[in-house]
């Protein structure tokens, strides 16, 4: 299976969407809260180039927001 990481915030409903959509497809993945944490913020920047969520790590692709069709196809599902 995947390494998912999910980058998020507690009021992102996009990141709530990818969550459930992981849920629904019993996909297990980290996730890391970037709302108060600085480190964790600059690794997603680094990663990604910008500061919205979620961005998703799916074996180092980057998927940024919830791009159901593109996390479908990286995941196999």
């Amino acid at each position: 299976m995947a390494k998912v990481v999910i980058y998020t915030t507690p009021s992102c409903v996009y990141c709530k969407m990818a969550k459930s959509y992981f849920a629904e497809k019993k996909v297990a993945y980290e996730e890391k809260n970037v709302m108060f944490d600085a480190a964790l913020q600059n690794e997603m920047v680094n990663k990604s180039g910008q500061l919205g969520v979620p961005v998703i790590d799916i074996d180092g692709t980057i998927v940024i927001g919830f791009d159901k069709p593109k996390i479908k196809s990286l995941l196999g599902l």
